[in-house]
């Protein structure tokens, strides 16, 4: 074979390579975000009141957060097969959703409606479980910022995909539907040979530190990017030839990091085998029942107690000293030096599974304040649409991007300052968590308002609290529950978002605005020959006044079931992160 064609093989096999895909992959992965977009839309071909769309959005999210079926079904299918199948649900979820919309078929019942959102929006629960399974398994010691990275791009995809719809300049908003229905059919297919685990952990190198940072700059270059775009197009009227441009360079930006994988591949940088071959296996079997349970629980929390100088050894060198470790435990475990207690369940820091979980406060109040929090602000991006209609803004799909943007900056903000508040001051993360929540009060307090420029502040507030609990919550259930069962807890912990919009946006928001529509309209009660849609529309502030300012509330007792969170477990986080921590079990 040649040399050109063993670079392109070994640039096939790159993981960088599948995590520049991944991120591609997931700029379709957040059609969730636009239904504030395509709701005024289907509310006026269909005849809707608010409380019928409410109904839809929290179908909506369902398929957002239901995984579980994805997850067994990732593990029976190639990972090709999985992305085929979460496009596929995508095309005809959304699709039937348009050929509804613009009548080429007859009109459904709200619950079939229902249920084609929910199959639609549940196929990009197959384009996030595909991208964080394989590219977690390629970089097992970034987890971290590979996580934090796609969960971004996520939400961003919101803002991409609107910038998108604009390249086609066109007054019906029913093909914005249309493209939420095909694009990610189409980007699965072409990028279904390219997500997948090619071995990473053979592929480390000193400048992976240096490719990471690259890619968060171009992270914040695409917002920052998208962000000013999007402002100058509501503000200014701009003709199709700037449009164009604008979106090339987008898809230009998001082109930067394909730079990583070629030049480590064709560059200078490289490997050798006898490096690689230094690297250890990657421990996927469990252990056996065989194993006492002494050692498991000795064992157990080992990777996160060892000190961190052995993670800068070389390689064999890290798996002796860990292993040298391992057995001076053993030894004094058996010699009676270490107390291994028997106990009817785990405490808190150790392997919890689901059920255990569930019967403990801490999970309940992470779980309540969760749907505070992050429900009160999936509830605003439902009902984006409607809600700046009310306050006199024509276009909404400015809002829904910001929105997007504010929601990237968030999960990347809230991991980074809840990283700090747990590593440089052995501080509960939930900490951080609380202050989002208070920050988000002010945001719901600035929509309800409804002050001239208001809309803006409090989608930027709202945005990047919604985005915080993404970050936070899910790091704060591995530390306080562990890893092992982390799949099944993190798929319990995502029925929040359902949860809380079955509460504010469909028992409350919707019941509040119909309210104050037909006050306003007061002649649809007796059978006016008015125009439907316009009777059920409705302006002004009053229209969301009252629910902003439930949720606002909420949102502050939230933020207090976080803080009883943090007292209780004080002592878990110290233990965790403390300088003594570290040094208990010096080598």
């Amino acid at each position: 074979m040649g040399v050109v064609p063993e670079k392109l093989v070994s640039l096939y096999k790159s993981r960088w390579l599948v995590f520049v895909a991944a991120m591609w992959l997931q700029s379709w992965a957040g059609i969730g975000y636009l239904f504030g977009s395509i709701s005024p839309v289907i509310k006026s071909s269909l005849n809707y009141n608010q409380r019928q769309l409410a109904v839809l959005g929290v179908a909506k999210d369902l398929g957002d957060s239901v995984g579980f079926v994805t997850g067994v079904l990732c593990e029976l299918l190639p990972i090709w097969a999985a992305l085929l199948v979460g496009g596929a649900l995508s095309l005809v979820g959304y699709g039937f959703v348009w050929l509804v919309v613009t009548a080429r078929v007859p009109v459904l019942p709200l619950w079939a409606m229902c249920v084609f959102i929910f199959v639609g929006t549940n196929g990009e629960t197959y384009f996030n479980t595909v991208s964080l399974v394989s590219c977690v398994q390629n970089f097992p010691k970034s987890r971290g910022p590979v996580v934090g990275i796609l969960k971004g791009f996520a939400g961003l995809s919101g803002a991409i995909l609107t910038q998108l719809y604009a390249l086609f300049h066109t007054p019906d908003h029913a093909s914005l539907i249309f493209m939420v229905a095909v694009g990610p059919a189409l980007v699965g297919i072409g990028l279904m040979f390219f997500v997948r685990p090619v071995g990473g952990h053979k592929q480390v190198r000193p400048s992976d530190g240096k490719c990471f940072t690259f890619v968060y700059g171009v992270c914040l270059l695409l917002a920052a990017y998208l962000l000013g775009i999007m402002v100058v197009q509501d503000l200014v009227e701009v003709n199709d030839t700037i449009v164009k441009i604008f979106t090339a360079i987008l898809l230009l930006i998001l082109f930067f990091p394909f730079v990583i994988p070629i030049s480590l591949t064709f560059g200078p940088d490289q490997k050798h085998p006898e490096e690689e071959a230094l690297l250890p296996e990657p421990q996927n079997k469990e252990p056996g029942k065989s194993q006492l349970d002494s050692d498991e629980v000795i064992l157990s929390e080992l990777e996160d107690e060892k000190p961190k100088e052995v993670d800068m050894l070389p390689a064999s060198e890290r798996q002796k000293r860990i292993a040298h470790l391992q057995q001076r435990l053993l030894q004094a475990a058996a010699e009676g030096a270490v107390r291994v207690k028997r106990r009817r369940g785990p405490h808190r820091g150790e392997d919890f599974t689901l059920t255990q979980a569930l019967i403990k406060a801490d999970f309940w109040l992470l779980f309540i304040s969760m749907i505070m929090g992050s429900g009160s602000g999936l509830t605003v991006i439902d009902n984006l649409g409607q809600m700046s209609q009310s306050l006199g803004y024509d276009n909404a799909h400015i809002f829904v991007s910001m929105i997007s943007i504010w929601n990237f900056l968030g999960r990347v903000g809230g991991g980074y300052i809840s990283e700090l508040v747990v590593r440089d001051h052995a501080y509960p993360r939930p900490t951080a968590l609380a202050v989002f929540q208070l920050v988000m009060t002010v945001g719901h307090v600035f929509i309800g308002m409804g002050w001239p420029g208001s809309m803006y502040v409090g989608t930027l507030l709202v945005g990047i609290g919604y985005g915080a609990h993404w970050a936070i919550v899910p790091a704060t259930a591995s530390e306080l529950f562990g890893l092992r069962n982390f799949g099944a807890l993190y798929n319990f912990i995502t029925l929040a978002n359902p949860a809380g919009t079955l509460i504010f946006s469909s028992l409350i928001a919707s019941t509040i605005y119909d309210s104050e529509a037909e006050k306003q309209h007061p002649l649809h009660n007796i059978g006016s020959l008015m125009d439907v849609n316009d009777s059920l529309k409705c302006e002004g502030n009053v229209c969301f006044f009252l629910t902003s300012m439930i949720m606002a509330g909420l949102c502050v007792v939230g933020a207090v079931l976080c803080t009883v969170l943090v007292l209780r477990t004080r002592i878990v986080y110290a233990n965790l992160y403390g300088k003594t921590s570290s040094s208990r079990l010096r080598l």
